[in-house]
């Protein structure tokens, strides 16, 4: 940190990527330069940037004697104070940010990968050497979440996190939802829109939101909980068929992201759930995210807005940004409030939920029966059920009262086994305050 010719203190930023989310960041620190420096208390200037090819066009103009390609040099550079790495991936960002914190320089990182995993150890490494490492940008984008779970809510005790965390997969289950279309027909339009890439699998697959929901749970819980510890079950499993059912229950489903403690265990999981109709996360539509946080002194919170894109994750980057400027230029730092310990996880076998399952099976006498054996010779009971007729058969939909999973699986398991069950069609969990434990 360096004072100008005219005494006014100047915090140097090196900036690792200019994509997306590095061109949103580079575009509010210069358009909005005289506001933040009054908030900061020092002028931020961008003295360095890294990116992988220095031809490639940008949506920003970046000068030439601020672009380079060598990443360790920008975090190495006598005139860098703060390190803002926006590169994704595990390596070679962690590595960038390892060497910052090892020369005492703040991070700011929205990487969401390289947190999942390995947040607890860099956050160790950034309070033994006095400096901030900062991820507001790593959950939800714009969305603010990080700082209240750090901060605002430290005085509470937080029970559960339910978040919707992929804009990716609201946006195909919503259109699934309106429209009625399946699954392949909305994820094709919506890589033609660009909402889904070549490979969607990160986003389809849940292991975007398994990421995200483990760094949620490490700040609710103050436990170390890596994005390998979450259960995860993406959206190709879901049809029209399951949203038809789901709208006759009064209930839409959603792909979310769920952290919660029961007898002092934390259960970690995404998958699709059938979520009520009137709950505040069924109305999150298209591309937005939202988290909903349950603590014991505030109640249920709800944090609600764009997940992604530039200006918004952008946005999000320069909060933090903001605060670590202030650091350097007051000399104070946070990593210290930020403690984990080991994780005692509650795995998916122990969840208790209610279930849908819906089965295909012969339209003939006594198939009820049957497959109430089933459910009952496994300790499930049943709630709620009705049939509807196709084609040379009929459509059995059941919903259990609240169940333990692994009694649910055994009874699928003994399901696919009925000879009057032609197919096990679906099985969506029901997510709701009042069962799910």
């Amino acid at each position: 940190m360096e004072a100008s010719g005219t005494d006014e203190r100047v915090v140097r930023v090196g900036l690792l990527g200019a994509g997306t989310v590095g061109s949103g960041v580079w575009r509010i620190l210069h358009e909005h330069a005289d506001s933040i420096a009054t908030r900061t208390g020092a002028r931020i200037e961008v003295t360095r940037v890294a990116v992988r090819d220095r031809s490639r066009p940008r949506d920003v103009a970046i000068p030439d004697h601020v672009l380079g390609d060598d990443a360790m040099a920008v975090v190495e550079a006598d005139d860098v104070d703060l390190v803002v790495e926006v590169m994704g991936g595990r390596e070679p960002a962690g590595a960038l940010i390892r060497r910052a914190l090892e020369l005492r320089k703040p991070v700011v990182t929205a990487n969401k990968e390289l947190i999942a995993h390995e947040g607890p150890a860099l956050t160790a490494m950034a309070r033994a050497a006095g400096v901030d490492l900062a991820f507001e940008a790593a959950v939800a984008g714009g969305i603010p979440i990080i700082r209240p779970l750090r901060a605002s809510l430290a005085g509470d005790r937080v029970t559960r996190v339910v978040g919707i965390l992929n804009g990716t997969t609201n946006y195909i289950l919503t259109r699934m939802t309106e429209a009625g279309e399946d699954f392949a027909d909305v994820l094709a339009d919506a890589q033609a829109a660009g909402y889904a890439e070549a490979d969607p699998s990160a986003d389809v697959d849940g292991h975007d939101a398994a990421a995200k929901t483990a760094i949620l749970a490490t700040l609710a819980f103050d436990v170390a909980v890596h994005a390998d510890d979450v259960y995860r079950e993406g959206i190709r499993g879901v049809s029209a068929a399951d949203l038809r059912v789901a709208q006759r229950l009064g209930y839409v489903i959603k792909l979310i992201g769920v952290a919660n403690v029961v007898d002092g265990r934390v259960g970690v999981r995404v998958h699709p759930a059938m979520l009520p109709a009137d709950h505040p996360l069924a109305s999150v539509r298209g591309v937005f995210n939202a988290v909903y946080v349950e603590a014991d002194a505030t109640g249920p919170l709800m944090f609600y807005g764009k997940g992604a894109g530039a200006m918004p994750t952008g946005a999000a980057v320069v909060g933090d940004v903001i605060d670590a400027a202030r650091g350097l230029v007051h000399t104070t730092t946070r990593p210290s409030d930020v403690h984990v310990g080991p994780a005692d996880l509650r795995p998916i076998e122990e969840l208790r939920t209610q279930y849908c399952v819906r089965l295909e099976v012969d339209d003939r006498p006594g198939v009820l029966a049957e497959v109430a054996r089933s459910f009952g010779a496994h300790d499930v009971s049943i709630a709620q059920v009705w049939q509807d007729g196709v084609a040379d058969g009929a459509e059995l939909v059941l919903v259990t009262h609240r169940s333990r999973e692994a009694d649910l699986r055994a009874t699928v398991d003994a399901l696919e086994r009925v000879d009057s069950v032609r197919r096990v069609a679906g099985v969506i969990r029901v997510e709701s305050e009042a069962f799910s434990a």
